[in-house]
Order: structure tokens, then sequence, then C-alpha cells
């Protein structure tokens, strides 16, 4: 929709999108809960952030802001500095979008699949699943997933190797249905040699939340299963190195005496927790704080600042991102054309890029869609 749009500022251009649902947007209206995340930053890519500093640099999220207001969308900035519409509707940036391209008169086709891309001399033939043939100068390709990589390759293109992103994480411990439901705003969480700071959230399963996708895309080409699994460990107090910890956690004991051993941990854990920290410790949890020993207190200590478990799989995140796509290599980082075939131009999902949950990969699309239209225009 970006790249149709800025396409269509050279008023010499005629401009079809092929959209192959009946409705434009469907991605997008789902994405932020359904309310539409819509800003970024660099350093929330695991892959290909270096490729895509021009096109963030001509449209960074302060001119996309200002684009959608611009046509009508009232954005507010929250807390964490996610920016969504004012309306919490997702619909509402679609329709900006759509009415934009309706005024500059952008031929879009519904429910017009696209089965075939082809280059014959100069022009390029697009077939649709409905039998009809499109003669195009330039051709925009920015489906993402498996039909685009098809094309891609068609045209003498390499796709990387693929992995899923944005997953939550299935770890083997059957205790952590207890937990399901229990939500941490800020922990530090390993996985493997990968690690990430922020919220998350323990689910029947395992965890999921913002730190466990950002895990789960740096370890999308990882094999992650029963026979192969991975460490995952979760420092709950992140701001406080362990010797600082191990002191206030002491001075806290100190305080507390009398108090069980599940009770006292109630003070610094959310409740459900203050069962399974010590079953993992192999204390019993009645034990009065003021009993514990130099090594109790020490392996509880480690516990909550280390706290382990075993991921042996992953399920279903809030964004549907695959990691991996066409080489950055192929593609010229300026235009988002193609080295290997003019005319041709990509944008979005398709390539090797792909950010984090919050926003970022609608930034990433917005960026290199203007880019790819403005320079096929």
């Amino acid at each position: 929709m970006m790249a149709a749009a800025a396409a269509d500022r050279n008023p010499a251009c005629e401009v079809t999108l092929f959209e192959k649902n009946d409705h434009l947007g469907a991605k997008v209206i789902i994405s932020g809960g359904g309310r539409c995340n819509v800003k970024e930053a660099l350093k929330n890519y695991p892959r290909g952030a270096k490729f895509l500093m021009t096109a963030m640099f001509r449209f960074p999220p302060e001119k996309v802001m200002a684009w959608f207001e611009e046509h009508g969308v009232r954005l507010k900035t929250e807390k964490d500095l996610r920016v969504f519409p004012v309306s919490d509707d997702g619909k509402e940036i679609v329709s900006a979008l759509e009415k934009d391209l309706r005024r500059k008169k952008v031929e879009i086709l519904f429910n017009m699949a696209v089965t075939k891309i082809a280059k014959d001399s100069e022009k390029f033939k697009v077939t649709t699943k409905d039998g009809r043939t499109f003669t195009a100068d330039a051709v925009i390709l920015t489906t993402g997933g498996n039909a685009g990589y098809d094309f891609a390759q068609a045209l003498g293109h390499t796709i990387t190797p693929l992995g899923p992103s944005l997953n939550s994480l299935v770890v083997a411990e059957k205790w952590v249905e207890t937990l399901a439901g229990v939500s941490f705003e800020k922990a530090k969480l390993r996985l493997g040699d990968y690690e990430r700071l922020g919220a998350f959230v323990f689910t029947h399963r395992g965890v999921s939340g913002p730190s466990a996708f950002a895990l789960s895309s740096y370890a999308a080409h990882e094999t992650i299963s029963e026979k192969t699994p991975l460490r995952l460990t979760i420092d709950f107090f992140p701001d406080e190195k362990f010797e600082a910890f191990q002191r206030r956690f002491l001075d806290l004991i100190q305080k507390n005496q009398q108090k069980n051993l599940a009770n006292f941990l109630d003070i610094i854990l959310p409740k459900s927790l203050c069962s399974v920290v010590p079953s993992l410790a192999k204390i019993d949890g009645s034990i009065k704080a003021g009993s514990l020993t130099k090594e109790n207190r020490n392996v509880l200590a480690h516990l909550l600042k280390e706290f382990p478990m075993t991921v042996t799989g992953r399920s279903g995140g809030e964004e549907f991102v695959t990691a991996g796509g066409v080489y950055l290599s192929q593609i010229n980082t300026n235009t988002m054309e193609s080295k290997i075939c003019p005319g041709l131009y990509f944008a979005g999902e398709i390539m090797d890029v792909d950010g984090f949950t919050g926003g970022f990969n609608l930034q990433a699309s917005w960026a290199t869609g203007a880019l790819a239209g403005n320079s096929a225009a």
C-alpha cells in the first residue's frame, strides 16, 4: 500500500495494486492486538538493520507518524513509546492508506492472486489465478511468504534459510502451568547465547511476551526440540548485580526471620512463584526464613538471578513473521531495486529483514515500501 502510494507521486505512472484478499491490510489491522503500533528503532532488527538505514533515514518514524496524521489519523504515544491511533483501531491506518490510493486513482484489484511473474525483454508479465496477464515496466514485490519467495527465485534470486520468528517458547517443566498469567514488566531472559531485557509472561506451556518473542527471533535459525533443547534463564532483578541483590536478600531475611520461606518470598515475588522457588531449591517452603542455612540462602539468591527452564519448542506469537528471505546482497539498499533483475523492487518481509514485536516490522514495511515506490516511479 505504501509502495503504491509512493509510486503514484509521479503522475506519469499508472499504478496497479494486486491484492489476493477481498480487503486491504489484513496483517496491518491485527498488528498490536488490532491497534497497529507505528514506531521503530534500528537496534530492534536482528536481521537487516544496516541494510535498512537508507530507507529509515528517508522515511523515519517521525515522518511515518506525520504522514498518517496528515491523512486524518490522530495518533497517541504511550508510556513505552509505542504509537497507536487514538481510536485503538488498526482499521483506521488501513483506511487512510486506501483513501490515499483511491484519491490518486491507483487501480486496486481485489481477490486477484498472482501466480506467475516473468520478464520478457524490458517488460514484466504478471499472470493472475484467473488467467489474466498484465504488462508492467516495473514490479514491486511485497508479498512475503512462500509465494513471494517463489516469484523472487523465478526471477533469479536466492532465498536465505528460513525460520520462525516472534514465537512464544515452550518449556519441558510441567510446573510452569501453575504460573500461567504471571507477568513481569522487566526481567532479563537468556536463551543459549542470546539475551533480552524487557517484559514477559508465563504461559501454561512456557513463556511469552516481548522478551520471549525477541529471543525466539534471535534464535530463529536454531534447532529447538525435546532432543535438542536450549537452556533459558530468567533474572527477576536485572537492575541489581548479584552481590547487591544478595546483600538486600540477606537483609530482608534478617528483618523477617519468623516468616516461613513461602511467605517471606511473597515480599519480593508474585505469590504463584513462592511455592515453585523453594521446590526448585529443594528447600521446605514451611521453614522459617531465619532458619535458612548459608547454603540455602546462596541457592535461593542464585535461583532468583538465574531461574532455569528448558526450552523444547515454539508456539504461535502475536505477529506472523519469517526470519529470512531474499539475500540483501542482491538488492540495492539505496533504491530497493534488484541487482539481478532491473525493474524489480522489493519491500517488507520478503527480504531478509525482520524486527522484534512492537511495530518494528510495520515501520520496515512503511520505509522500504516508500523507497521502493519512489525508486520505481
